[in-house]
């Protein structure tokens, strides 16, 4: 059976997104048949790798109904690795399913149907703690935080946690933290290194050893609909998340 990892964090410009598909494209790479389900209305995971947000059906279409997850997939640039495609609907997901049986778990029932087609099956989840974040962390296994190497990153990780121990009392008590990452990482200023040593407060023993730094590349690449992978495989942004898919396997214990 797949695992089922959500990349959650309510700040927006952690790099959540840059992180969901770029870890997708080298577990792919290492022989993973990996998902990627698109959670965010903003749909920049879907255009990020080249797909039209203009579908006439995405992963709202599944959550809503009638649709199931086999009709929407679409194949990515890279072997192993299909996407789940946001939509425009997707943005009034927050209010459209509050009234839908089982609200919380509309993601979760959904994926049952093709959880073992995949190895890894990664959700790039909203920067908010509405009802899809809660969809996606229901759904998961586990949860994977990338954290800015930046003070303010670190103020909201109180409230996501709090969300997380609610999910893990009232409806999953099995739902466990990965590991949080360190991304936008420039180890010549002061600022990112006492964030890494917060981090450990946070997350002790959580922390992935892998960091991402600061990349031109990276942000480069989803303007071309390609992954850091095919953009630039030898830039500092793609070696640096072919090591956290490698150290990913390895805490997954899927090597």
């Amino acid at each position: 059976m797949g695992q089922i990892i959500s990349v959650v964090n309510q700040k927006g410009g952690v790099g959540k997104t840059t992180t969901s598909i770029n870890l997708s494209a080298y577990l792919s790479q290492l022989g993973k048949f990996v998902l990627l389900v698109d959670l965010d209305p903003q749909s920049n995971a879907t255009s990020g790798l080249g797909v039209s947000k203009e579908l006439d059906r995405g992963v709202y279409e599944v959550l809503a109904g009638p649709y199931d997850f086999k009709d929407i997939l679409v194949d990515t640039q890279h072997n192993y690795y299909k996407l789940a495609p946001s939509t425009m609907s997707l943005a009034g997901a927050n209010v459209e399913l509050v009234n839908l049986d089982r609200r919380e778990f509309r993601l979760y029932d959904n994926l049952l149907s093709i959880r073992n087609d995949f190895d890894y099956i990664i959700i790039d989840c909203p920067p908010s703690l509405g009802l899809l974040t809660i969809n996606g962390l229901v759904a998961s296994d586990q949860v994977l935080i990338p954290v800015q190497a930046e003070y303010y990153s670190l103020e909201g990780l109180g409230q996501l946690m709090s969300t997380i121990n609610l999910i893990r009392e009232n409806i999953k008590p099995e739902l466990d933290i990965l590991g949080a990452v360190l991304t936008m990482y420039e180890k010549r200023y002061k600022l990112a290194n006492d964030v890494l040593h917060e981090l450990y407060h946070h997350f002790p023993n959580k922390i992935f050893r892998s960091v991402i730094p600061r990349n031109v590349r990276l942000s480069e690449a989803p303007s071309y609909g390609q992954t850091i992978l095919s953009y630039d495989p030898k830039s500092k942004g793609a070696k640096a998340y072919e090591r956290l898919a490698r150290e990913f396997l390895y805490y997954t214990n899927s090597y």
